[in-house]
């Protein structure tokens, strides 16, 4: 295979917004390095599926290392795979840490590293993370220390990395969604939660990957922290 096409490699990718992500990014003619948990292989020539815990940084290195081998770039990481335990905060337990730190932080840490030693090969490149509203927007009886904690980290590293990276051609933003319709909601609670968000509504898959799709095209935004929230960040 040629190595014109760009790269994007997405994390989370087996279901929610990371299955529609790759559909979005494929009709784009992105060639696609598709990691999760429980992925399947794809019958797609263009979509690499890479079976792992994002967490643990061999999954990551094998990411990298594998979408390189087959498509001789990468052009562009969408950190999407995340969880979300609300308890009051006296109630969460070391397995909840644990688990929430490992996907939403380590998953973030090693694959961001190691991606962006890529793209500093080409000088050029793009990091989009999907963040969380309620990560640096609290509501109150929403029970988000935890998201706040690694999705709130997140957007400050976004931040960070935008600027360290600036001048080497590497973009860093993030979105920040509200309540969006995935299979983590159950349909019967999708009208309460919409009663969080001032358009009184929650936000649909492809609000996300539109997101994503507008920084990824947009050369002069880095260090951006995107709200998709149905005006939920602006104040209720």
């Amino acid at each position: 295979m040629g190595t014109s096409q760009k790269v994007v490699v997405v994390t989370g990718a087996s279901q929610g917004i990371g299955a529609d992500l790759v559909k979005a990014f494929r009709k784009l003619d992105y060639r696609v390095v598709a990691t999760a948990r429980s992925i399947k292989p794809s019958e797609d020539p263009n979509i690499l599926a890479v079976v792992g815990d994002i967490g643990d940084r061999a999954t990551a290195q094998r990411v990298i290392s594998e979408g390189v081998a087959k498509f001789g770039r990468i052009d562009t990481l969408v950190n999407n795979a995340g969880i979300y335990i609300g308890k009051p905060f006296t109630e969460n337990t070391a397995e909840d840490y644990a688990a929430v730190m490992n996907v939403n932080m380590a998953g973030f840490f090693y694959i961001t590293q190691l991606a962006i030693a890529e793209m500093e090969k080409r000088s050029s490149g793009h990091v989009v993370s999907v963040t969380a509203s309620i990560g640096d927007n609290a509501i109150s009886g929403i029970y988000s220390v935890l998201a706040a904690l690694t999705k709130g980290g997140v957007n400050s590293a976004t931040k960070s990395l935008a600027i360290e990276y600036a001048k080497k051609g590497i973009r860093v933003n993030a979105v920040a969604p509200g309540v969006i319709k995935t299979p983590m909601h159950a349909p019967e609670t999708h009208e309460m939660l919409g009663g969080f968000h001032p358009l009184g509504r929650i936000g649909e898959m492809n609000d996300i990957a539109d997101a994503i799709l507008f920084l990824d095209s947009a050369p002069f935004v880095t260090g951006e922290i995107l709200h998709v929230d149905g005006g939920q960040s602006a104040g209720r």
